[in-house]
């Protein structure tokens, strides 16, 4: 069997339905095998984070699919397209042969998630080291799993969970699955930019004092932090107040991986004292879409809870290439840890300096928000509204004339990732795009003036009638939208991204709301959740 060397095993060739031979008999299979192997050699790629050195120390659960993949093996087991020998002809056009030669079960070499003994067991401590934590998980269900998971591991039903209100809908599906009762905390708001900032200490207090009133106590606290717009809150003074009370904190950190890991990016939460923190490992980090990782730190936390928790949300079945990419995107961090955000860094800078000289067009800045002086600079938040058009059509201007794509559009703004993958001639293209858009912009429409009087905060006047968990099992109706104001919301509706909701299962139906989702769906934002998606009519809970 050819050996696979170094770097050249993670190689992917994009293979003609012509080419493959056709497996009949032991002798074609062995010339299917042979034919396998040897395209992996043949084509591939270097990989720039193992491409010195001897015959590499590859990660060690990257290491352990590597070998496996590389066996001999008459295999009699899951999945069906057994190591590539069935795969769908359609997608082999796309993506080749490699990702099915290394898309392998639960084999013994390759260790067990719910009970990791070897190469995932060995993976985690080598991320929880990096990262700062006590104790890592891997997660093949996205941060929206690690959210659940760890707001069912500090909440039992009834008890209380303070959050903000901007938060993801992951929260809300866990206080669905946990019982837990909500105490939201409200961000401040601005209405130029139409973007919500994160929760102070001082709202953290005073829905604690507010609670204590109610002859409640809080269970949790859950901040967002960095939000998807890169507002980060501070989390340090926020841990060691809850700390004081005994209170864990739970950090959704899905847009923060990368924190940390440069003099000039935010401190990390895990840093500043958090409990929980989940991180998107897949967004400014390079694992694969749809990997994340849970960290723990401190006692506040029974880990036992954790794993239960997670055995009852993950898979059965986890994808080993979403949990190689977890240890292989940790293992690329941790050769340059000191300078590996030193590129991206300055291109970022120097992208906001060009951008903020283009007339028409703002760049969203710390002071927006005061209480706030924090924001990622590897995101980029750009306003539109001054050039009279909305984030939606500066985007679909952008996309068709430049192929430029940000990570979010909003009714006001779009805003921009930048990671490990983006490239000079990107920024020169965005930049291109954004002053054509100034060139061409016609201020005078007003459509979008700052002081535009329909333009409002949804989030600020919520009345809870129904927890999550009561409305999500009511029964229900479908009414017109004229005749929801004031009846209990039924069904989770957000615009998407970034995964917000405007209304909650449980919520009274306010006029605001709705006004503010139709003026979203009519400036082309996507709305999910709703059972209509023109928004004529809305589920609500008959009671």
């Amino acid at each position: 069997m050819p050996q696979l060397l170094g770097c050249q095993s993670f190689g992917l060739k994009i293979f003609s339905f012509k080419e493959y031979p056709t497996v009949q008999g032991k002798k074609q299979c062995q010339e299917w095998d042979r034919y396998v192997k040897m395209s992996i050699i043949e084509d591939a790629p270097s990989i720039p984070d193992c491409a010195k050195g001897d015959s590499q120390r590859f990660p060690p659960l990257v290491s352990a699919l590597k070998t496996s993949a590389g066996e001999a093996a008459a295999s009699f087991h899951f999945p069906g397209h057994n190591r590539g020998h069935a795969s769908p002809s359609s997608l082999t056009h796309l993506i080749g042969m490699r990702p099915f030669l290394h898309d392998l079960p639960e084999l013994p070499e390759l260790d067990n998630l719910f009970s990791p003994e070897g190469a995932i067991l060995q993976a985690q401590k080598e991320a929880a080291e990096l990262f700062g934590a006590s104790e890592t998980w891997f997660l093949v269900g996205g941060s929206t799993c690690g959210i659940q998971a760890a707001i069912m591991a500090t909440c039992s039903p009834g008890e209380t969970l303070i959050l903000p209100r901007n938060c993801h809908i992951s929260a809300i599906s866990a206080m669905v699955l946990s019982g837990a009762l909500p105490k939201y905390v409200y961000p401040e708001y601005d209405s130029n930019w139409d973007i919500a900032g994160g929760i102070t200490l001082s709202q953290v207090k005073c829905a604690l004092q507010e609670l204590e009133v109610e002859g409640r106590k809080a269970a949790v606290v859950l901040v967002v932090s960095p939000t998807y717009h890169g507002i980060c809150s501070n989390l340090k003074e926020i841990s060691m107040f809850c700390h004081s009370h005994n209170i864990p904190v739970i950090v959704d950190e899905a847009h923060g991986a990368h924190l940390g890991f440069h003099p000039q990016l935010p401190s990390s939460a895990i840093n500043q004292g958090a409990d929980l923190v989940v991180q998107s490992t897949h967004k400014v980090l390079c694992s694969l879409t749809q990997s994340s990782m849970l960290h723990m730190s401190g006692n506040l936390v029974v880990r036992e809870k954790i794993c239960r928790c997670l055995q009852t949300l993950q898979s059965s079945s986890p994808s080993y290439l979403l949990l190689a990419s977890l240890d292989a995107a940790r293992y690329q961090l941790s050769e340059n840890r000191e300078q590996v955000f030193d590129r991206e860094i300055n291109l970022a800078l120097e992208a906001k300096s060009i951008i903020s000289r283009i007339p028409g067009v703002s760049v969203f800045e710390y002071p927006m928000f005061s209480d706030f002086p924090v924001i990622d600079p590897l995101r980029l938040t750009i306003g539109t509204w001054k050039l009279g058009i909305s984030g939606f059509e500066a985007d679909d201007i952008l996309y068709k004339e430049y192929g430029v794509i940000p990570e979010l559009v909003g009714t006001r703004s779009i805003t921009l990732a930048f990671t490990l993958g983006t490239q000079k001639e990107h920024v020169r293209t965005l930049v291109a795009g954004l002053k054509h858009l100034s060139s061409t912009s016609t201020p005078a429409r007003g459509t979008f003036e700052s002081n535009d009087s329909k333009h409002i905060a949804p989030l600020d006047d919520v009345c809870i009638s129904l927890s999550p968990r009561e409305a999500f099992f009511a029964s229900k109706q479908k009414v017109d939208i004229e005749s929801s104001l004031g009846k209990v919301c039924g069904e989770l509706i957000c615009p998407y991204p970034p995964g917000i909701p405007v209304l909650i299962p449980g919520e009274t139906i306010t006029e605001r709301a709705i006004d503010y989702l139709l003026q979203l769906r009519s400036n082309g934002a996507i709305i999910s959740g709703a059972a209509d998606n023109s928004l004529s009519s809305l589920v609500v809970c008959d009671v």
